[in-house]
């Protein structure tokens, strides 16, 4: 019997932890700690709610279809944002607007590979990457990283094939948190221009990079839409996961083929999101440069406490934009391990087998932690759970 395409990967990985949940109950003195998923849980600035409600009341057109590939003041408005932070040329006709930044990736994907072609993934990886891999007849090649989670060029030269169309890059990266250095990542980018493949670019975090200015060159590249194809997310900076706006930037022609996805998916991206993302563009500069704080603040104090528990075994393997990305001193397993913090530490996250290949043995050492939901004090108390546990633990 031929496998349905959804039968071919797994099943939603934040999902099946939620379930995890079922039929434990967390005490007054001891609350759920959940630092599985990576979104933000307030709702957008009252500012930007008055700005949608307003859209919802007197804009018709905010109730009707619009272009397949967005609403041109946003495009406008995204196109000289990223030419301004990356010192680039971008042209609001290289720019598309997709439902969340998975459906630009999802589109990319379509419009790159064939049935049987092969993408490039490091490991450990973003779970709705390889999902979407697998369910389009596409074979995931997983780049192994070392144990700082950065890419090596070397190694990724040695896995193109002729049947390679792509190699995807998270930065901030999703699970590890780490900022791929500028010269690692325009190094990526001149192999796959010599090689003939694009380089699938996803930049959800950027408005979380802790480094000022510009974290790479691409958009300075003469010709730089030949090669890159950079996808964005509205959701993260201005706490609109629910309405899912992302988007993408590439070559016109490519772009051609992805509204030919687009439009059989989604007819056109959410009204009132895109007023939202172009609101939020317009006016929250300031606004979003605090919740960056915010997020640095939270990064600062997961370094902070990690000496309590380097002390007894664990390692900090990546930590940045949402992200901590450890590697456990037990010989519990991590996906059984992330199951028992449920119920003796009150504490849900995410298992690093969800983040690899089954057969890499790695992911049994590891968790991630997303901190996004937990500010200081909280990420405090996560490490007072955490320094309790007591498991069998490992020869060092």
């Amino acid at each position: 019997m031929t496998l349905t395409r959804t039968a071919t990967t797994f099943a939603p990985p934040v999902m099946e932890a939620r379930r995890w949940l079922d039929g434990v109950d967390f005490p007054p003195e001891r609350p759920l700690i959940n630092v599985s998923q990576a979104a933000p849980v307030d709702p957008p600035p009252e500012a930007m709610r008055q700005a949608m409600a307003d859209a919802v009341l007197h804009e018709d057109k905010a109730h009707l279809y619009g272009p397949v590939l967005g609403e041109p003041a946003l495009r406008a408005e995204l196109a000289a944002q990223i030419s301004a932070h990356y010192g680039g040329t971008v042209v609001p006709a290289q720019i598309g607007i997709t439902s969340g930044c998975n459906q630009a990736f999802a589109a990319a994907i379509h419009a790159l590979t064939g049935e049987e072609d092969e993408v490039i993934l490091p490991t450990p990886w973003y779970f709705n990457h390889k999902m979407w891999l697998d369910m389009a007849g596409v074979r995931a090649v997983p780049l192994v990283t070392g144990s700082d989670l950065l890419p090596d060029p070397d190694a990724l030269a040695g896995l193109i094939t002729e049947r390679t169309r792509a190699v995807a890059l998270v930065t901030p990266n999703n699970p590890g948190g780490v900022e791929y250095p500028s010269d690692l990542v325009g190094a990526i980018y001149d192999l796959c221009a010599a090689r003939g493949i694009r380089l699938i670019l996803d930049e959800t975090y950027r408005d979380f990079d802790s480094r000022s200015g510009p974290p790479h060159d691409l958009f300075t590249r003469p010709d730089w839409d030949r090669t890159l194809v950079h996808l964005y997310s509205f959701s993260k900076a201005y706490r609109l996961t629910g309405h899912r706006v992302g988007a993408l930037a590439c070559d016109t022609g490519l772009l051609a083929e992805i509204e030919k996805f687009l439009d059989t998916v989604a007819i056109c991206p959410g009204q009132v999101g895109q007023r939202a993302a172009l609101w939020g563009m317009q006016n929250l500069g300031q606004w979003l440069t605090g919740e960056r704080a915010e997020i640095l603040d939270r990064r600062a104090a997961i370094e902070d406490q990690f000496p309590r528990l380097a002390a007894q075994g664990w390692r900090l393997m990546g930590v940045g934009a949402y992200f901590a990305y450890v590697e456990h001193p037990f010989t519990l397993p991590s996906d059984a391990l992330a199951q028992a913090l449920v119920r003796d530490a009150g504490v849900l996250l995410l298992p690093g087998t969800m983040f690899q290949p089954e057969d890499e043995v790695s992911g049994q050492h590891q968790l991630r932690i997303a901190f996004a939901n937990i500010d200081r004090a909280g990420i405090g108390l996560l490490f007072d759970r955490l320094a309790t546990l007591d498991y069998d633990r490992r020869a060092s």
